[in-house]
């Protein structure tokens, strides 16, 4: 009996090694030093391993600077114009050649670049508020709130997006803000399905019905439970209505329902380029390039998030 109840040194050193948590602090991977870094380099390996992605958000990230630092890439006027200077062609000395009147496109595209990325931000923003609550209401309460507001999605989503933001911008007026409401009234379909049908995923979750049964009162079940694990699949929706915005924004500008002129956006200035597209091409072109860059970049990134970084997880 004595020989069963004294340990040698190896016997705890080996019960130390079998139960982490009786001889040593288990390491959890939670604190911010070895996890921390873990993530940090497991993040830079996934860009370094896909050079269009790594592309892509060198874009947007040029994208967002020139929208709050245009300074930062550029020094002309876009408003000022030299006649004498008129349709240049793309050199060292003016990137994207010159207008009509003499002005710097380059200029021009990167102080565009403000105007459209604020229109797309209050755009995808109304979209994601209105949209997630509607979604949210509707799988959370169900019963006839259900049916109510999803027979209203059903009409929004009956209506093409770009119908139905002509129809609203000609109610609400010309102006980059009201563009933008607009366009994000018509993607508000979208994100109300989608955060329906997450929140009536995670509503049906074994954690859900437990904290149901332990009293938890609704709201603090919607707050704590629901909405945290319902989110993910809306902000990815979120990346990718990015790029869609984009597009309907610069649509209605170039049918000039936008800022009025001399304002740079982006669409406007594909629709002041296309009366001259037989001696300056890079009028229409190189904006329109700028368009396409900026939406292939946020659903390049948009597709990473929803799919390829999960499964590296």
């Amino acid at each position: 009996m004595s020989q069963n109840l004294v340990h040698s040194p190896a016997d705890t050193a080996d019960t130390a090694e079998a139960a982490p948590g009786l001889g040593q602090p288990a390491d959890t991977g939670t604190g911010p030093g070895p996890g921390h870094r873990v993530d940090v380099r497991r993040g830079l390996r996934f860009l370094l391993r896909r050079p269009g992605l790594l592309l892509s958000v060198a874009v947007v990230v040029l994208v967002v600077l020139a929208s709050f630092r245009p300074d930062l890439f550029t020094s002309q006027d876009p408003l000022k114009g030299v006649p004498s200077r008129n349709f240049r062609g793309p050199s060292g000395t003016h990137w994207f050649g010159t207008d009509e009147l003499g002005r710097d496109v380059f200029s021009r595209v990167v102080h565009g670049a403000q105007l459209s990325l604020k229109a797309t931000l209050i755009a995808v923003l109304v979209a994601f508020v209105v949209g997630g609550l509607l979604g949210v209401v509707a799988g959370f309460v169900g019963r006839w709130v259900d049916d109510v507001l999803m027979r209203f999605v059903d009409v929004l989503l009956s209506i093409p997006a770009l119908f139905l933001s002509l129809a609203l911008v000609t109610a609400l007026g010309y102006g980059t803000v009201k563009v933008a409401v607009a366009v994000g009234i018509a993607s508000v379909a979208a994100f109300a399905r989608v955060a329906r049908a997450e929140v009536l995923r995670v509503r049906q979750a074994v954690f859900v019905e437990a904290s149901r049964s332990c009293g938890a009162r609704w709201y603090s079940v919607l707050g704590r439970h629901v909405l945290p694990n319902a989110a993910g699949p809306v902000i990815v929706l979120a990346t990718l209505d990015f790029g869609s915005s984009i597009l309907a924004v610069s649509a209605l500008s170039f049918l000039g329902y936008g800022a009025p002129p001399p304002a740079p956006e982006w669409g406007t200035l594909i629709s002041d380029g296309r009366n001259y597209l037989a001696n300056a091409w890079w009028l229409t072109a190189l904006p329109g390039l700028a368009i396409a860059a900026t939406v292939l970049a946020t659903n390049r990134i948009a597709r990473a998030l929803d799919g390829e970084w999960s499964r590296q997880r």
